[in-house]
């Protein structure tokens, strides 16, 4: 799995095959077979890992702050920390969302949850759904133009934009 992840951020889901997969984890192929039918299959497994350590990481973030806007605030300084973290890496989901076909349910399943998860965390939050979903297109952006210009620019100015916004 691990490879898999590092594989798939660097090179894309379809660069990446199967054989070289087992080839850098140094896993027998029998051994790959006996957890993964596909690498459909391992990349499902892939968007589950990342989808829980993503919000775990996202919760410890945002946890000991007091008050909406600074818990709001706090998640788009996560986007930063991952940024730093990850070299502007992007969201994971969107990335594969760009290589899969549209009709292969099997991985868009996941990647819709994921996104229907992040809309439904700005949700607990924010009690206006209009507002919520505001926060939330303007977070879902941040992540794509800072990856696009490996930049934190606009998640900053989105800051004082939420910070004019939120009373």
């Amino acid at each position: 799995m691990e490879t898999a992840s590092v594989l798939f951020a660097g090179q894309g889901y379809n660069s990446t095959g199967i054989n070289q997969i087992i080839a850098e984890a140094s896993v027998a192929k029998a051994s790959f077979y006996q957890h993964f039918r596909s690498k459909e299959d391992l990349c499902v497994a892939f968007l589950d890992a990342r989808h829980e350590y993503w919000f775990n990481e996202l919760h410890e973030y945002v946890k000991n702050q007091d008050g909406l806007k600074s818990k709001i605030v706090s998640s788009f300084d996560f986007l930063i920390y991952m940024n730093m973290k990850e070299d502007f890496r992007g969201c994971s989901f969107l990335n594969i969302l760009s290589e899969i076909p549209s009709d292969n349910v099997k991985i868009l399943n996941p990647i819709q949850q994921h996104k229907a998860d992040l809309r439904a965390f700005f949700k607990s939050l924010i009690a206006d759904e209009t507002m919520a979903d505001h926060v939330y297109l303007l977070f879902e952006s941040c992540i794509t133009e800072s990856k696009m210009f490996k930049s934190n620019e606009l998640i900053e100015k989105s800051k004082s934009i939420i910070s004019n916004l939120i009373k």
